[in-house]
């Protein structure tokens, strides 16, 4: 008999949290610029989460920028002490084009940008802190992750992770400081971080896949929305539950963060938490997109 998957897992040995997330970039203006226009619906919703379960928000400096931490102080500060928020720096924009975004990993960048997220955010120190990219050749990498390293030495950073990364930098950063969660681009379509996944798994590490629920990006679209659509109708669930009932099967340290702007969506995602897939169906939307 199939069961749900476990409701909670622990970041870092001892932040337990629950398996779905929030994905707060989309409450941010056009483009991620900017504020969101509506801001009391935004508000509105970051407490409804929190009140419908959410234990893990995700966010970063260069949401707006800046505007999403603002948001979340606004909304949610003091915090409920379950909640755990992550943030991330290494990214910049110069602009409201997206061409503009690019990678920062000077030291004293990324210290000042770890404590401007801390005190937009209103804390004294981060649960968990990204490196938001391992794409900046101003300095090694291995100097970004000294200085991450250097600032949890200091108690401005709880626990460390890593954004948009290879395994080989994974496995870099490893050798120098513990790592408690890697952030990727995967899900039942894209599997760019499937080697990511597969190390995270092994070494029990939270694996947070980010575009957790987007079916469409893929080459094989309509194969794979049969697929998805088939099984979601078995279980009685949406396409998008269904994709994040895989998630949360697929790996034990899976900790999707999807984002929303709907409070209907919102407590939708909430509800794949339990879905019960059996083994075989597990393997069968797996097996829709190859492990890369």
């Amino acid at each position: 008999m199939s069961t749900p998957p476990a409701s909670t897992l622990t970041l870092g040995g001892e932040l337990t949290v629950g398996r779905i997330g929030y994905g707060a970039m989309q409450l941010t203006g056009k483009q991620v610029w900017g504020d969101y226009p509506d801001r009391a619906g935004a508000i509105a919703l970051l407490r409804t989460a929190v009140e419908a379960g959410v234990t893990f928000i995700d966010t970063a400096d260069v949401y707006g920028p800046h505007t999403n931490e603002l948001l979340i102080r606004e909304a949610l500060h003091p915090y409920p002490e379950n909640l755990v928020i992550a943030t991330k720096g290494g990214f910049v924009r110069g602009g409201f084009d997206y061409s503009t975004l690019g990678a920062v990993g000077n030291p004293n960048y990324l210290r000042q940008a770890a404590y401007l997220s801390a005190r937009r955010l209103g804390l004294d120190r981060l649960d968990l802190y990204y490196l938001h990219s391992g794409r900046a050749v101003d300095t090694p990498f291995e100097q970004q992750v000294e200085t991450l390293a250097a600032l949890r030495d200091e108690g401005l950073i709880r626990h460390i992770g890593l954004s948009n990364v290879t395994l080989e930098q994974l496995r870099t950063a490893q050798g120098i400081t513990p790592i408690a969660a890697v952030t990727a681009h995967y899900n039942i379509a894209v599997r760019t971080g499937a080697d990511l996944l597969q190390a995270a798994a092994r070494d029990g590490i939270a694996f947070s896949p980010w575009h957790p629920v987007t079916l469409t990006e893929g080459p094989d679209t309509p194969e794979v929305m049969a697929v998805v659509e088939t099984i979601a109708t078995r279980h009685g669930v949406t396409a998008r539950q269904l994709a994040l009932a895989w998630h949360l099967h697929r790996s034990p340290g899976s900790l999707p963060i999807p984002g929303t702007t709907s409070i209907e969506h919102l407590r939708e995602n909430l509800a794949a938490a339990q879905v019960a897939l059996s083994a075989d169906e597990v393997a069968e939307l797996t097996a829709l997109t190859p492990e890369r």
